[in-house]
């Protein structure tokens, strides 16, 4: 279900913890094994429970507890824009609702094209870089004003 380098991945992150506790790599394998495919199809993680030994329900709770998990496809590029209220106080809902119309879709929505996927986020830690974003999980985007989404946008489709 996943190449021998994601299982690879998985194994040295076991590693970290004691034999009997495989299970607490479990973040870290949902994450490895959302990489390699895209997103986490419900195989996928039964697949990921498996490996670590534990019920499949609890790496459910898991993936669906946190939002850096996606459930269904999303687009080559997940912006995640932060909406809780220091980032809305600081122009969040603006930022939130240009990029709407910049790229033509709401949240929890994915371009036609399949370049973009837009979500709503909780709190990024950065409230004092607000707005703020999250690109792809990994990259947190601080003081999004319409200038810094423009030039985001437009090297994101280079």
């Amino acid at each position: 279900m996943l190449s021998p380098e994601s299982l690879k991945k998985i194994d040295r992150e076991i590693a970290k913890y004691p034999v009997d506790q495989k299970q607490s790599a479990c973040m870290s394998a949902l994450r490895i094994a959302q990489m390699e495919k895209g997103w986490l199809a419900k195989e996928t993680i039964e697949f990921v429970a498996r490996y670590l030994d534990m019920p499949s329900i609890a790496a459910y709770e898991v993936a669906t507890f946190y939002n850096m998990y996606d459930l269904t496809p999303v687009g080559a590029k997940k912006i995640t824009i932060c909406t809780n209220l220091p980032c809305v106080l600081s122009g969040g809902v603006h930022a939130a609702e240009y990029l709407k119309k910049k790229l033509g879709i709401d949240f929890n929505e994915t371009t036609a094209d399949g370049r973009f996927t837009l979500k709503e986020g909780e709190c990024m830690g950065a409230c004092g870089d607000a707005p703020v974003l999250l690109l792809n999980n990994h990259r947190m985007c601080s003081w999004m004003t319409e200038e810094k989404i423009d030039q985001l946008l437009a090297d994101l489709k280079k």
